[in-house]
């Protein structure tokens, strides 16, 4: 096993073994425990009492976090001519259809998010190999496919992410960057709490939101009082 720098073990020796903190302390503590050389994402993960594999039970849906992700989130319209200069001007980094599916094909994915029209989406199901297990398929519930293609390509450049439940019941969303300040994070993280607790299953039973961590890139977990988020 690797042993520790000097700033590792400062940073373990800040997060106390077996506490459960709130998220106006988390939020604060993320960032003194971040000891890399560059911009680290500040990620939840919300373990939640449901069981994915019932589709009255899968959790997903999308948040606009209130100071936006801190990243710079490449968007690609797959659109229609006429809707291209619609889509560019909102800030789509890419805009166009048939080439852009050729490119997909060829296995370019050099984005993370996708938006498109319904009459599109025909067009767009064959890739489902390609784009699914990256999720970059399109999808109605999340707002990736609508009409209103510059208000969804706005939202997104915005802040707006999109979330689901894995396999194992845990949500997993970066929600800042650690060069936010403390209040900002602790907004973000608390804007997405909200949300999952408006979307709790009703078949869901027993605890909803079971535990709670924030960690950033390659820090060590923090894990936050469920019973703090109201």
């Amino acid at each position: 096993m690797a042993k520790l720098t000097k700033k590792q073990k400062e940073a373990v020796s800040k997060v106390e073994k077996n506490k459960l903190y709130t998220l106006e302390e988390a939020s604060a503590l993320v960032k003194e425990i971040t000891n890399v050389n560059f911009d680290a994402s500040v990620d939840m993960a919300v373990r939640l009492g449901v069981d994915p594999r019932r589709a009255n039970q899968m959790v997903r849906g999308v948040v606009t976090l209130p100071h936006g992700t801190g990243k710079d989130i490449k968007v690609l319209a797959l659109v229609t001519p006429d809707k291209e200069e619609e889509a560019r001007a909102a800030g789509a980094d890419y805009a166009g259809l048939d080439e852009y599916l050729q490119k997909i094909k060829g296995g370019w994915t050099d984005i993370d998010v996708i938006i498109t029209m319904p009459s599109v989406m025909g067009k767009i199901g064959p890739l489902g190999r390609v784009l699914g297990p990256r999720g970059l398929m399109p999808n109605p519930k999340t707002g990736t496919v609508t009409m209103d293609v510059a208000k969804a390509v706005k939202e997104v450049k915005a802040g707006k992410i999109d979330f689901r439940v894995d396999k194992t019941g845990i949500i997993h969303a970066g929600i800042a960057k650690v060069s936010f300040d403390a209040s900002k994070i602790e907004d973000n993280a608390q804007e997405l709490l909200q949300i999952l607790l408006k979307l709790k299953p009703t078949a869901a039973k027993g605890t909803y939101i079971k535990s709670i961590y924030m960690s950033s890139t390659m820090s060590l977990g923090i894990e936050i009082d469920p019973k703090s988020i109201s």
